[in-house]
């Protein structure tokens, strides 16, 4: 028996890719997408021609009323923050369980969504029982949740290597973790920009000291963090370099156990060997996760760097992930060869 699933902002990048991978999973079954009133009517495959062929569902208008009817259990919101907000909680009174890919429930402090958000949060008791969700960090509590809040991307890659070392204590105490990240332009979203357009397109900083995964980080990583994200001149996929300072006479070994025994039944993350250093090829179009480190002892000083591709374990892939896990399935069924229902 397969578990009925909708995907409500399928038109946008992220939404796309939850369609062809919930397609392609032997477990799942796409019962209906929905998406901007403009797309009403229109076959998914018309707005995402690679999906001729694979599915031809018509797209619905997003209302509540409608995703209520279409018959599925889970829904996944790829959709603005504000929106997603007003959806989830009337989705879960009415029994589906929501995976939340926008921002809406990222944050505990009600305070930052006005800052980082633009509007203020109508439901904090949503927000308190919502689970902040990368897998690898929280697969225990997965399985009871009812609104899961999948993390940014951005914030995945700072996350998940960075969250197990300050939870060892290897961190030198209060200081502030430095983290340059660059990203592909579909990070951006399918909204289109001149900064963003095939012939303007540049590798720049942007959002210095304002961008809104920085709280996200700080608050789910447990340590102060300066981020300084930077678009790069290419389509998808995350690399992050951290600098961190260590607590005085930590040591590679010390640093490479804590990481290996945290993702030691991880499929999807992969630790590079001394020397060899992540990179964006290496994980575009999969749902891994590629970590290097570099440890100087005379400055008790580490180098972190992460790689993912940002559509995928950044967002879509890791939501497929998520409710594999939320169904009690294969965490890899329908992301890599060989997973078993």
């Amino acid at each position: 028996m397969t578990t009925p699933v909708a995907v409500v902002g399928a038109g946008g990048y992220t939404g796309q890719e939850l369609v062809e991978l919930i397609t392609s999973h032997q477990a799942l079954r796409l019962v209906a997408v929905f998406a901007s009133e403009k797309s009403t009517g229109t076959p998914i495959s018309e707005i995402a021609p690679r999906l001729r062929g694979i599915v031809d569902l018509r797209v619905q208008d997003t209302s509540v009323d409608a995703i209520a009817r279409c018959g599925a259990s889970h829904v996944f919101l790829a959709t603005p923050h504000e929106l997603s907000m007003q959806l989830a909680p009337k989705l879960i009174e009415n029994g589906q369980a929501v995976l939340d890919l926008s921002g809406a429930f990222r944050l505990r402090d009600l305070d930052l969504y006005p800052i980082h958000y633009g509007f203020e949060h109508l439901h904090p008791g949503s927000v308190e029982k919502s689970l902040y969700t990368i897998p690898e960090l929280c697969r225990d509590k997965i399985p009871e949740a009812k609104l899961l809040s999948l993390a940014g991307c951005y914030a995945t890659s700072v996350i998940l290597p960075l969250a197990p070392l300050v939870r060892a204590g290897l961190l030198e105490p209060g200081q502030t973790v430095i983290v340059d990240a660059v990203s592909g332009v579909s990070g951006a979203g399918k909204t289109p920009a001149a900064k963003t357009s095939f012939c303007e397109v540049s590798q720049s900083p942007y959002a210095v000291l304002s961008h809104r995964h920085e709280p996200e980080m700080i608050e789910h990583a447990g340590t102060d963090i300066l981020f300084t994200p930077h678009l790069g001149p290419y389509a998808r996929g995350i690399l992050s370099t951290l600098h961190i300072d260590l607590a005085k006479g930590t040591t590679r070994s010390e640093v490479e156990a804590v990481l290996q025994g945290t993702f030691a039944d991880s499929p999807f993350v992969r630790l590079l060997p001394e020397g060899v250093w992540p990179s964006v090829g290496a994980v575009a179009h999969t749902n891994m996760v590629d970590i290097g480190f570099a440890v100087d002892q005379k400055r008790n000083h580490l180098v972190l760097v992460s790689a993912l591709d940002n559509l995928l374990k950044g967002a879509s892939g890791q939501a497929i992930q998520a409710l594999n896990l939320h169904l009690g399935i294969d965490e890899r069924a329908g992301l890599m060869p060989g997973a078993t229902k």
